[in-house]
């Protein structure tokens, strides 16, 4: 099928799935799982072959996606939040004592910046961007909102995992929104609804991040009414395929509901995950698992569909990054990027829609958790590591499951990129953070 005439205003779907590995669709070549309506928005348009996560773990990969720009110009985002608010880091922490672990309202959003520009707006799933009112998603430009605040929570109780238990963090327009439903399937269905109420004279925009398939890992199939939930498998690769089966099934839904509203032809869909997936998860062929800046940990699957303006059965090995998906949904949607924030992203479309071919550019990674300091860039096809003080470099065009490690073959190399990620931390300093004294 070849592209037809695009609307100047295209509807807008980011669907996020959380901790799904690369190897973890059809159309990365997953042999144990069926994921046909994620595997259809590839055929529909263009998979991306070398698509990374901003980071290997959930708040600033979403901070990337909402600013288009490396989450360390935030500050205190450089890990997931912990349950219940808590810092997991040192940064972190200090933001934490103060109240101000989150995505500030400083922050220019996708979400304000669609809305400004006359777009409808809705955020439905994750948000994991903090807890206290000050940093909900109505502050960030969503209209309406349905929203787990925390990073993962029982599928049907809906408390916390772990140290949260008991605690229920699931709001709807910043309002308590008790529910028993699989949240994959809630998420879909409140979506769902949000879209029927559109009017086809205004554009909107979707914001969909499932918390599927984050632990713990419960298998919809096994409900159990006795207790109201089902039992949770740790490390249990059945569970956790039956989980992203219906995460699927529910990607579905929504595609059909765009179809039954006649607008699939002028929507722009955008389907990835947030980072690399853990012990239930395949990454294969690559190396590490979420939280590490190997491929693994932060390589995952992306797929986009616009059928105005996207041939259908591409494949791009373009290097992009969750960043880049706010400079794309802007150029699709003909808004001017704002000239008062630098974005770090990149606008996708040429390459995507045929103007352009891949190009090669430089990007950084950097995380931080407890004791550990990861980093890592990779500019074209070198990639230099640097976990916690191990130091590593790789060929990805040669090797991308990163085993060979050449840092001693090609010193050389890896001095000029251990400069540029030098010069990068010097960059992303973010403001917020300069009274901190480690």
């Amino acid at each position: 099928m070849t592209a037809g005439a695009a609307s100047a205003r295209p509807n807008v779907v980011i669907i996020l799935a959380d901790d799904l590995g690369y190897g973890d669709t059809g159309m990365t070549g997953c042999p144990d799982i069926r994921t046909p309506n994620i595997d259809s928005i590839a055929r529909a348009g263009v998979r991306f072959t070398q698509f990374y996560a901003s980071a290997p773990e959930c708040s600033p990969t979403r901070t990337a996606l909402l600013t288009g720009r490396y989450p360390h110009r935030v500050g205190g985002l450089e890990c997931a939040i912990g349950v219940g608010n808590n810092g997991r880091y040192d940064e972190a922490i200090w933001l934490q004592k103060r109240g101000e672990l989150g995505l500030p309202e400083t922050e220019l959003t996708i979400g304000r910046l669609m809305r400004g520009a006359g777009y409808d707006t809705a955020a439905v799933g994750k948000w994991h961007l903090g807890y206290p009112e000050k940093f909900w998603p109505n502050r960030h430009g969503f209209d309406y909102w349905f929203s787990l605040l925390g990073g993962g929570a029982d599928y049907y109780t809906k408390e916390e995992f772990n140290e949260g238990v008991g605690q229920v963090h699931l709001l709807e327009d910043g309002r308590p929104a008790p529910s028993k439903q699989y949240t994959t399937d809630l998420f879909a269905s409140k979506a769902i609804a949000w879209l029927r109420t559109r009017s086809k004279t205004k554009p909107f925009f979707l914001y969909l991040p499932f918390t599927a398939p984050h632990v713990p890992l419960q298998n919809p199939a096994e409900f159990d009414a006795a207790t109201g939930t089902a039992p949770v498998r740790t490390k249990d690769r059945k569970a956790y395929a039956a989980m992203v089966e219906r995460m699927d099934h529910c990607i579905g839904d929504v595609l059909a509901q765009l179809d039954a509203m006649g607008v699939a032809q002028d929507t722009l869909v955008i389907f990835t995950s947030d980072n690399g997936g853990e012990a239930a998860a395949r990454n294969d062929p690559f190396r590490g698992k979420k939280s590490s800046v190997y491929e693994g940990g932060l390589r995952v699957p992306a797929a986009a569909r616009w059928p105005a303006r996207i041939r259908a059965g591409q494949v791009t090995d373009q290097v992009s990054l969750t960043m880049d998906l706010l400079p794309t949904v802007l150029a699709a949607a003909g808004i001017t990027p704002p000239k008062e924030r630098k974005l770090d992203g990149i606008d996708l479309l040429p390459v995507l829609d045929g103007r352009e071919k891949s190009r090669s550019r430089t990007v950084f990674f950097r995380y931080k958790r407890g004791e550990n300091r990861r980093k890592a860039v990779r500019k074209g096809d070198w990639k230099y590591a640097n976990d916690s003080g191990k130091e590593e470099l790789f060929d990805l065009a040669r090797d991308p499951g990163e085993k060979t490690d050449l840092l001693a073959m090609k010193p050389e190399i890896a001095k000029d990129l251990r400069a540029e990620l030098d010069r990068w931390e010097v960059d992303v300093r973010a403001p917020r953070l300069r009274d901190f004294r480690p």
